[in-house]
C-alpha cells in the first residue's frame, strides 16, 4: 500500500517537507502519482530502520500486511525459465544472464553485471551440484517493480565457477526482489526445494520449463502436519 508524504510525516511526527526531502536527497523510495510523492510502507520501514529513525509499532503491522510473499511457481514464472544461455566463462554468462532480466527502466544492467561480478570475487556463489545462485552482498531490490522473480537459466556449456565439491555450474538462479523480507523469503523456498531429490531430479534432465512449473507446484501448497 502506498500512502502519502504527508501521512508518512503524521506516523513520524515530522513534516510533509522534511520526508520529501528525505525522498530528493536521502534515497527514501518513492514513486510519483499526479505529481506528489507515494510511498511503500515496507520501503519506508527498512529506509527509517537503516537510517536510525524511530517508527511507531503500528508501521511494523501495516507494513507485514503489505508484503505479498510469492510461491515459488510465481516468482519462477516472473523471471522466467531460460534453455540454452549462452557464455564460455563467468562474464560473458552473467552478462547474458543480466540481459533476460525484465529490468524497469531506472536499472542499469551494466551495474548489476558490476556488482555480481564484484559479489562472485568475494567467494563463490555456486551451492554444489551444478547450481549457482548468483546474488550481490545485500539483495537485488528492484523499486517500482510489481512483482519478485526467480529467473531460471540452463547453460548452453558448463562453467567453472570454482564450486566446492568441483563440479561445473550449469543452472543459475538469479533473484530479484522488491524488499529484504521478500527477498530472504524466496532464498528460503528455493533452498528448501534445492534439497528436495524429486526437484533437483527434474532440473537434471533436459531444460523443460513446463515440467519445473509442475515440480515447483509440489512447494507451493501448506505443509501436512
Amino acid at each position: 500500500m502506498l500512502i502519502k508524504a504527508s501521512e508518512v510525516a503524521e506516523l513520524l511526527t515530522t513534516d510533509e517537507q522534511t520526508v520529501i526531502k528525505w525522498v530528493r536527497k536521502e534515497k527514501l523510495p518513492a514513486t510519483l502519482v499526479r505529481g506528489s510523492y507515494r510511498i511503500n510502507r515496507v520501503d519506508l520501514l527498512e529506509w527509517a530502520t537503516e537510517h536510525g529513525i524511530t517508527v511507531p509499532p503500528e508501521l511494523f503491522a501495516a507494513a507485514e500486511a503489505d508484503i505479498h510473499y510469492p510461491t515459488l511457481t510465481e516468482a519462477l514464472t516472473a523471471g522466467g525459465i531460460h534453455c540454452n544461455v549462452q557464455g564460455t566463462d563467468k562474464l560473458s554468462v552473467l552478462k547474458n544472464v543480466v540481459s533476460l532480466l525484465k529490468l524497469p527502466p531506472q536499472m542499469d544492467p551494466d551495474f548489476l553485471l558490476q556488482v555480481l561480478l564484484a559479489r562472485e570475487a568475494l567467494g563463490t556463489t555456486a551451492v554444489g551440484r551444478g547450481i549457482a545462485i548468483p546474488h550481490v552482498r545485500n539483495p537485488i531490490l528492484l523499486q517500482n517493480k510489481p512483482e519478485p522473480a526467480i529467473t531460471l537459466c540452463f547453460l548452453a556449456n558448463p562453467i567453472d565457477f570454482g564450486a566446492l565439491d568441483g563440479e561445473p555450474v550449469r543452472i543459475l538462479f538469479l533473484l530479484t526482489s522488491p524488499t529484504v523480507k521478500v527477498h530472504l523469503h524466496l532464498l528460503s523456498k528455493l533452498s528448501y526445494a534445492l534439497h528436495d531429490e524429486e526437484f533437483r531430479g527434474v532440473l537434471g534432465r533436459a531444460c523443460d520449463p513446463e515440467g519445473i512449473l509442475g515440480a515447483a507446484q509440489r512447494f507451493d501448497q501448506p505443509k501436512r502436519k
